[in-house]
């Protein structure tokens, strides 16, 4: 019998997810128990994904505290679909939207705003990306029909460690990247969306909350597609929905809860990433790229003294089974991604290597 290893998986998306949840989904992708066909067999019309879909939203709901008057979608696209529809729906006519801009996928969310309407920018940390704004920082418009800002910067290795107060305008929030990671108060926002590929489930699925007054706003020459209220109205089933992707996340809400819920995973997130900067503080050896007061606990982003060396260590990193830790190319350096399902083993094996290589390079 050929024996399995698993290296420690650093990828920012797709990325990695819960032994246990893909050690079940393995043994029951031939034929879910009690159902005779695998999941990507059966219809999204059946009974058995019936229970799989309203699961998987009775757990985030439960999860999340997701109060009534709000819908949960699970849709498809992205995140990157999301940056048009928010404004399609939302941005209605002779209004303006704040954005606050704080890395790339920010800036695409404005380019494609634009192409609906105005579009004003509340805060901006351009051009290194290296902080999140100051809730004084932001130029916030009473009269925009929405804010937008984007909860952690997957590239730049920053997160907001509060909620922007928008006062009585409707708050959106992209939540790609840390969604469920820590408790979420649903209540202060309008619109929530999150590519599920890096904490909830594989890639194909689009997770997104909104409350119901958002869904009066979208107008009626909209394509079908991209109107929130005919999602609503067919419970994420217009057309066929990620159907194993869906199931997998409610796998993954069940792996949360046995965790002790949001504010455990929280604290394993925490205790993660304080290793790494704690290593990453140690020394002038490393730097990190993002203020210490707007580091996140995803995506930790760092330096090493040269770009050649920063090549050595990715590729004796990967060899040493540390994969993905090579940083995005508009930052550089490295970026270990220890999102939910991140083993703390692999945290420690990361600040070992470092230590180890820096002995060796320093």
């Amino acid at each position: 019998m050929t024996t399995m290893t698993r290296i420690f998986n650093f990828s920012a998306g797709p990325a990695v997810l819960p032994l246990e949840v893909l050690e079940q989904a393995q043994r029951d992708l031939l034929s879910l128990p009690g159902v005779g066909m695998s999941i990507l067999e059966i219809s999204h019309r059946s009974k058995p994904f019936d229970e799989v879909i309203e699961g998987c939203e009775a757990d985030l709901r439960a999860l999340a505290g997701i109060p009534d008057g709000y819908h949960v979608l699970f849709l498809q696209g992205g995140a990157s679909l999301q940056f048009s529809m928010v404004p399609m729906n939302l941005l209605t006519p002779g209004q303006t939207a704040d954005y606050i801009v704080t890395g790339a996928w920010s800036q695409k969310a404005v380019k494609e705003a634009k192409r609906v309407g105005g579009v004003k920018i509340a805060a901006t940390t351009e051009p290194k990306f290296t902080r999140v704004p100051a809730q004084r920082e932001l130029t916030l418009d009473p009269n925009a029909a929405y804010v937008h800002y984007t909860t952690n910067n997957t590239i730049f290795g920053t997160e907001f460690h509060y909620v922007p107060d928008a006062g009585p305008v409707p708050l959106v929030a992209d939540t790609s990247s840390d969604m469920f990671s820590g408790p979420i108060d649903v209540s202060k926002f309008a619109l929530i969306y999150a590519g599920a590929q890096k904490n909830l489930a594989p890639a194909g699925l689009t997770l997104v909350i909104v409350r119901d007054d958002m869904l009066a706003r979208t107008p009626s020459t909209l394509p079908t597609m991209l109107q929130y209220g005919v999602h609503v109205e067919n419970k994420s089933m217009y057309n066929t929905p990620p159907v194993f992707a869906i199931y997998i996340m409610r796998l993954v809400l069940a792996w949360l809860v046995k965790q002790g819920g949001l504010a455990a995973i929280e604290a394993q997130n925490a205790r993660k990433a304080d290793k790494i900067y704690a290593e990453i503080d140690r020394t002038e050896f490393y730097r990190g790229h993002a203020e210490k007061d707007s580091r996140s606990r995803m995506n930790v982003t760092f330096r090493l003294p040269t770009e050649e060396l920063e090549k050595k260590f990715a590729n004796e990193a990967t060899a040493a089974g540390l994969d993905g830790l090579k940083g995005h190319r508009s930052v550089g350096g490295m970026r270990a991604s220890i999102y939910n399902a991140f083993p703390e083993a692999g945290v420690d094996a990361l600040t070992q290597f470092m230590r180890e290589f820096e002995r060796k390079n320093g």
